[in-house]
This record gives C-alpha cells, structure tokens and sequence, in this order.
C-alpha cells in the first residue's frame, strides 16, 4: 500500500508538471467546466484545485439534477403529496429541496405520505403493497437514471400494476452544454465531460463541441488520477489549439454507449423541451413518455394547475451558479444565510450540488476562488 501511495504522488507530480509545461505561455487560465456533479464533489474531496496549476480554472456546470430542477416541480411534487389518496416515493437528496413555500420534508411532517426509496423498482414494490393508492416516483435526473426510470414502467407494464406513476423531470446533457456556449455569458475552454452519463450516451453526442464549437472535451473516471488524467489531456488539446473528444474512462464509457439502456429508453421516453432551473426552457432537453405509456405519467393522469412565483426568492443565486456565471461565493446568502441546515436553494442541498460542496470543502480559500 506504502508502494501504491508513493507511485499515485510520483504519477500525480508528473502530470502536473507537464500541466505547468504546456500553460507556461498561457496569458489568460484555461477554464474548464465540469458538468457532473460527482466530478465537481471528487474534485473538492480530493483536494485537486490546491494542487493543479494556477492557470488552470475550474467552474462547476448544471451537472446536478436536483439543482437544476425548477421550482415548478417541486411545487407540483409538493401539491401531489398532500393529497389522501397519493404516496409519493423519491430518492433522499429531494426531501430538502424547496420549492416556492415549502419542501416534500415540510409536507412529510404535516402529515403527507412521502418514501424515500433507492431505486424506482422499489417504488414499484410498494405500488403492489399499497393497491388503494396512487404511488409516484420522482424521477428526477440525466441520461444516468432514466433507462432504469423506464424498466420500471415497463416492469409495471409485465406486472399489471396499474398505480405506479412517474412524474418525470429528466433532463438531457448535450443540449444544456449547447444551450450555455449559445448563451455567451460562460466562457469555457474545454469541458470535463461526465463519466456517469457517458455510459449511457458514448462520446459521440458530445461530437458537436469540437466540431460546431472548435473546444475540447474528455470524458473522464472520479478517481483523483482519473480526473487529472482527463484535464491534462483538455490541457494538451488547447496547447495543441486542437478540439477533440476524447476518452479516459474506457474501462467502462464506450463511444457507441450501452445499446440496451438506450433501447429501453427510446422505447419509454421522447425528447421534449424541458425547463431548467437558471437556464429557463431549451429545446429536446428533457424526456416526456411516450403517448402509448401516458397512463404512467402523473403529469397527464392528474394534471395541476398550480402558481410559482419567480425563481431566485431572497436573493439565492443558484441558476447564475449552474450556468458558471458566479462562483457561490458570489452569492451573498453563501455561507450566511444559506447553509446546508437551512440551504435557501436547491445548490446547498444536494450532495451533489456546487455551494454544498464548496461548503462542505472549505470553499472560496482558493487561488481564483478567495
């Protein structure tokens, strides 16, 4: 283990030491965007933005679903809750979110019935415990979650169960990549792109960043050599002024994806416009169910018509945070206000959200970050 240890440092000095070769000339920092909330949590872990050279800069993306879930769901979520006949089932980072005036948790202890359940399947389960009910899972995510999303409708399909329902708010990830460089208030030089969802998706949907963008792109693992493996080739590429797609996460990212889970996918779902948090609404970004599965839609077997004020209540800047516009220092509830015992937005919730993990890792006492 000794032996293992001295050969991660020996290994982690090279490569950063060819870093500092290739940006010796640089006049401005490469910034480079990670678009997955697991990159962006392993990164503070692992203490990687102390190590890495002072030219290189690193903002977090909308790489977080519960983040980038606008208050409208969560209002909707909320609204299901609290009727007699629905038990809303749901992964835990969900409870804590809020929505306009309230959270799934404020609902769940005014007496609502909400699970928490680690697997759509296991909403599924209690479905057929619970026949007399309505039974919701919120399917919240990318790529990553949702051909598991649609097994379980098709499971429920097999089984005859009739009370399972999603309510589904799953987002895409290329088209939310697009949707920020058309925008023009990020500037990125490359992205770190997420190794989760390319296991679904391959590499060849991020194509268009090198070709329609002329910027580089790598998909990359979450271990900390893995994660500064992927920069250092996004390093190499702009020393180079080269764009490519390329992948360091081979063991189990393929270009062509996994066939199955999108098959199961395209069969359950279709693109659709969907409303990001932050972002407003960008076109084919989300997944709605197809007409033939629309009796598992909650949205359609029980639409709401519900009032969501304006997102960004009391001053929380979240949507400027998933665009890469601030930092959550920016923010003046960061930190104050705002923390994860009484987060203001969904960015100080989630495990996987940017302020928490800045939080959680002492952040803003970085080099580009104090």
């Amino acid at each position: 283990m000794k032996r293992l240890a001295q050969e991660t440092q020996t290994l982690t000095a090279e490569i950063v030491t060819d870093m500092r070769r290739l940006l010796a000339h640089r006049t401005r920092p490469v910034r480079i965007m990670e678009v997955c909330g697991t990159h962006t949590v392993a990164i503070f872990r692992a203490g990687l933005r102390q190590i890495l050279p002072a030219e290189i800069e690193l903002v977090s993306g909308p790489g977080c679903p519960v983040c980038v879930t606008p208050d409208s769901y969560i209002d909707a979520a909320i609204a299901y809750a609290k009727m007699d006949d629905v038990i809303i089932t749901t992964f835990g980072d969900m409870l804590k979110v809020p929505g306009t005036d309230s959270s799934l948790a404020e609902a769940q202890a005014a007496g609502a019935d909400v699970r928490i359940v680690y697997s759509p399947l296991d909403a599924l389960t209690v479905a057929a415990e619970n026949p007399a009910k309505q039974v919701v899972f919120l399917a919240v995510g990318f790529e990553t979650t949702a051909p598991t999303e649609a097994a379980a409708v098709l499971a429920a399909e097999a089984q005859g169960i009739r009370n399972f329902f999603l309510f589904s708010a799953q987002k895409l990830v290329p088209p939310v990549m697009r949707a920020l460089l058309d925008g023009g208030e990020t500037h990125v030089d490359g992205f770190l792109l997420p190794g989760h969802a390319s296991v679904v998706t391959g590499t060849r949907v991020f194509d268009f960043l090198a070709a329609d963008y002329h910027i580089p792109g790598v998909v990359g693992g979450f271990q900390p050599l893995e994660i500064l493996h992927a920069i250092h080739r996004i390093i190499r590429q702009t020393a180079e002024g080269a764009a490519r797609i390329e992948n360091t996460y081979e063991s189990v990212v393929r270009t062509e994806g996994n066939p199955t889970a999108l098959a199961v996918m395209d069969r359950v779902y279709e693109p659709a416009a969907a409303a990001w948090r932050g972002l407003g609404v960008i076109p084919a970004s989300g997944l709605v169910m197809r007409e033939e599965y629309a009796q598992y839609d909650f949205a359609r077997v029980r639409p709401l018509s519900i009032e969501t004020r304006t997102e960004g209540r009391r001053g929380c800047r979240c949507g400027e945070v998933l665009r890469g516009a601030i930092l959550p220092k920016d923010c003046a509830l960061f930190g104050r206000a705002c923390v994860p015992e009484h987060a203001v937005g969904p960015c100080m919730v989630s495990v996987e959200g940017t302020c928490a993990a800045w939080y959680k890792y002492g952040g803003g006492r970085f080099r580009y970050g104090a």
